[in-house]
């Protein structure tokens, strides 16, 4: 799950750059999450893609904290919900995807 979410970092940033341009639509993910498989996970050690997580959720955040507040209201589509979208909404629908995932992991450690 984490090397998901790292996966995910360079579409969230697209995303708050489709905001800076004001595109009318977000940017399309990749829904067969094809960057995922193809990164073998779990040949890796978990404290690499964590810190890697860390440093890609770093410089998302540190890209937003300089946004104008202004920004936070643009509207843009979301390409799968069809739904217009604030750029505030789209940062709450991250963490609530983040959320997701690290819920389902815990049940995993919890399990194990």
């Amino acid at each position: 799950m984490p090397g998901t979410l790292l996966d995910l970092e360079p579409l969230w940033m697209a995303r708050v750059d489709d905001y800076m341009m004001e595109a009318s639509q977000l940017t399309v993910a990749d829904l067969s999450n094809r960057k995922t498989r193809e990164a073998q996970y779990n040949q890796r050690p978990i404290d690499e893609i964590l810190t890697e997580f860390r440093n890609a959720r770093s410089r998302l955040v540190s890209r937003v904290e300089k946004i104008a507040p202004a920004l936070f209201a643009r509207v843009s589509l979301h390409p799968r919900l069809k739904t217009p979208m604030r750029l505030v909404d789209h940062l709450y629908f991250v963490a609530e995807h983040d959320d997701h995932h690290l819920a389902h992991v815990w049940e995993l450690i919890s399990a194990g």
